[in-house]
Protein backbone atom coordinates (compact mmCIF):
# COMPACT_ATOMS: atom_id res chain seq x y z
CA UNK A 1 0.00 0.00 0.00
CA UNK A 2 1.48 3.66 -0.40
CA UNK A 3 1.37 6.29 1.58
CA UNK A 4 1.16 9.93 0.73
CA UNK A 5 0.92 9.50 -2.43
CA UNK A 6 -1.82 11.65 -4.23
CA UNK A 7 -3.40 10.47 -7.47
CA UNK A 8 -4.45 13.09 -10.46
CA UNK A 9 -6.65 11.88 -13.33
CA UNK A 10 -6.18 14.00 -16.51
CA UNK A 11 -8.78 13.90 -19.41
CA UNK A 12 -9.01 14.92 -22.71
CA UNK A 13 -12.00 16.30 -23.68
CA UNK A 14 -12.31 13.18 -26.04
CA UNK A 15 -13.11 11.18 -22.78
CA UNK A 16 -16.04 9.89 -21.85
CA UNK A 17 -15.43 10.70 -18.85
CA UNK A 18 -14.51 14.40 -18.95
CA UNK A 19 -17.59 15.76 -19.70
CA UNK A 20 -18.60 13.78 -15.77
CA UNK A 21 -16.04 14.98 -13.96
CA UNK A 22 -16.56 19.00 -15.58
CA UNK A 23 -19.82 18.86 -14.22
CA UNK A 24 -18.38 18.48 -10.81
CA UNK A 25 -17.78 21.87 -8.65
CA UNK A 26 -14.75 21.83 -6.77
CA UNK A 27 -13.15 18.87 -7.73
CA UNK A 28 -10.70 18.69 -10.27
CA UNK A 29 -12.98 20.46 -12.81
CA UNK A 30 -13.28 23.98 -10.66
CA UNK A 31 -12.96 26.83 -13.74
CA UNK A 32 -16.59 28.69 -14.42
CA UNK A 33 -17.80 28.98 -17.79
CA UNK A 34 -20.20 31.55 -17.41
CA UNK A 35 -22.11 33.50 -20.85
CA UNK A 36 -22.57 37.21 -19.93
CA UNK A 37 -26.15 38.02 -19.63
CA UNK A 38 -25.47 41.64 -20.99
CA UNK A 39 -23.27 40.53 -24.12
CA UNK A 40 -23.50 37.16 -24.44
CA UNK A 41 -19.69 36.65 -24.16
CA UNK A 42 -18.19 33.83 -22.87
CA UNK A 43 -15.49 34.13 -19.77
CA UNK A 44 -13.79 31.48 -18.02
CA UNK A 45 -13.03 32.47 -13.85
CA UNK A 46 -10.40 30.56 -11.96
CA UNK A 47 -10.48 29.94 -8.17
CA UNK A 48 -8.88 33.40 -6.56
CA UNK A 49 -10.15 35.95 -9.18
CA UNK A 50 -12.32 38.51 -7.76
CA UNK A 51 -15.89 37.61 -8.90
CA UNK A 52 -15.42 33.45 -8.64
CA UNK A 53 -17.02 32.39 -5.77
CA UNK A 54 -19.94 34.70 -7.08
CA UNK A 55 -20.09 33.00 -10.11
CA UNK A 56 -22.93 30.44 -10.57
CA UNK A 57 -23.12 28.19 -13.61
CA UNK A 58 -26.33 27.25 -14.99
CA UNK A 59 -26.32 24.33 -17.63
CA UNK A 60 -29.76 25.60 -19.17
CA UNK A 61 -27.80 28.33 -20.41
CA UNK A 62 -25.25 26.95 -21.83
CA UNK A 63 -22.60 27.56 -18.73
CA UNK A 64 -20.32 24.80 -17.64
CA UNK A 65 -17.14 23.82 -15.69
CA UNK A 66 -13.71 23.34 -17.44
CA UNK A 67 -10.14 20.70 -16.35
CA UNK A 68 -8.08 23.51 -17.21
CA UNK A 69 -7.54 26.73 -18.54
CA UNK A 70 -6.35 25.52 -22.05
CA UNK A 71 -10.26 23.69 -22.57
CA UNK A 72 -11.52 26.92 -21.87
CA UNK A 73 -9.48 28.44 -24.32
CA UNK A 74 -9.66 25.85 -26.70
CA UNK A 75 -13.75 25.97 -26.77
CA UNK A 76 -13.63 29.56 -27.01
CA UNK A 77 -13.68 31.34 -24.20
CA UNK A 78 -11.79 34.19 -22.48
CA UNK A 79 -10.37 34.33 -18.98
CA UNK A 80 -11.88 37.47 -16.60
CA UNK A 81 -10.15 40.14 -16.74
CA UNK A 82 -10.93 40.41 -12.72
Amino acid sequence: MLTGVASVAVLSEESPLHHLAAALPGGACDIKGNISIDTGERIYHVPGQKFYSQTRISKDYGERWFCSEADARRAGWRKSKR
